[in-house]
């Protein structure tokens, strides 16, 4: 009994010498973070305005509201862009359209009385998309016995004979889904109700930052570039729309920031999220902070199916959802994530 009452004694001690470690946090003051482009494709363009938290693992952004937010051009045309929700500001869907050769520029003056503006930029029209085409891959996940099947998408397009040009890719997927609400019961299934109206689930790729520049191929045709990964989650046809963009050095060296930030190993020498620098300046008080890009962008966009005809395996599908036909049907909603409009190249 004795030994047993020294033991805890002990324990009590060494659990009271303990000191609880906290971290220093990094704290970020406050500062304004700019999204958003004018194309050479028919609006609406928007931009989004926050405010940057304390940068901690459990930092956020504020929405900035109730600001005035313009876009000009070198020829004296100039929109001002209404707030559609939140931090969310657009142009007109019949208003200003980006103009290759053009300078364009963004001012914000904030709620509280400070002016930004960002650097103008001239917008050049990209080179067309010659091909897309795909390549099936089928090979063994690491560690296992299970067999991965994926289409590899890939383009080929010229690159103007000018050198200094900057090109970035994206993409979007659209599914054309039938049942728009689900809701997992206890034992794992899906209950649902159907769509109202034609809908499509859209996916796109926020952290891929595909960027590059045509140090390298000046002049040349660029062939094999990758564009995505596609899964095999079905065998009928993937729907992909493609974006090629012609974008300026400085945006060029911004998003390889960013794509360095993003894809860092959080080790000791990877750089601050502050060491980003963007195209906005602060005109009230310069010794501010202001963190984001506006840029003027000339796109080329194809469509594409992906055949996934010739899968050998057997796709990787949801689970199964259940629907009674006597259930009321669900709204198609409207949002970055779903749309009822029809995809511009659908044909199927």
């Amino acid at each position: 009994m004795k030994r047993t009452f020294l033991i805890l004694s002990l324990l009590v001690v060494a659990i009271s010498c303990v000191t609880e470690y906290q971290p220093e946090t990094i704290r970020i003051a406050p500062a304004l973070v700019v999204e958003g482009q004018i194309t050479d494709q028919p609006g609406p363009y928007t931009v989004r305005l926050t405010r940057t938290g304390d940068f901690s693992n459990k930092g956020i952004n504020l929405l900035e509201t109730g600001a005035i937010v313009s876009i000009e051009d070198n020829v004296g045309n100039r929109e001002a862009l209404r707030e559609q929700s939140p931090g969310v500001y657009q142009t007109r869907a019949n208003g200003m359209q980006g103009v290759a050769g053009r300078r364009y520029k963004l001012t914000v003056q904030t709620r509280n009385g400070q002016r930004f503006e960002s650097d103008a930029e001239t917008l050049t029209a990209a080179p067309p998309i010659l091909n897309v085409y795909t390549e099936y891959n089928n090979q063994l996940r690491p560690g296992t016995q299970v067999r991965e099947e994926t289409w590899d998408v890939y383009l080929d397009t010229k690159d103007p004979e000018t050198a200094g040009n900057f090109y970035r890719w994206e993409w979007t997927h659209y599914e054309a889904i039938n049942i728009c609400q689900k809701t997992e019961q206890s034992d794992g299934s899906f209950n649902g109700l159907f769509c109202c109206s034609p809908c499509w689930d859209i996916v796109r790729c926020y952290n891929c930052i595909n960027v590059s520049s045509d140090a390298n191929f000046n002049g040349r045709n660029l062939s094999r570039q990758r564009i995505t990964t596609v899964p095999y989650t079905s065998r009928s046809r993937y729907y992909l729309e493609i974006q090629q963009q012609a974008i300026s050095r400085g945006a060029y060296q911004f998003w390889k920031s960013v794509r360095g930030l993003v894809n860092n190993t959080g080790g000791l020498f990877d750089p601050a999220p502050a060491s980003v620098q963007g195209n906005i300046r602060n005109l009230t008080s310069a010794a501010e902070p202001v963190y984001g890009y506006f840029g003027a962008t000339g796109i080329s966009e194809r469509g594409f199916y992906v055949d996934r005809g010739n899968g050998q395996g057997i796709p990787q599908v949801s689970p199964p959802v259940v629907v009674s036909p006597l259930a009321p049907c669900f709204p198609c909603e409207n949002s970055i994530y779903r749309t009822p409009n029809k995809p511009r190249f659908w044909v199927y």
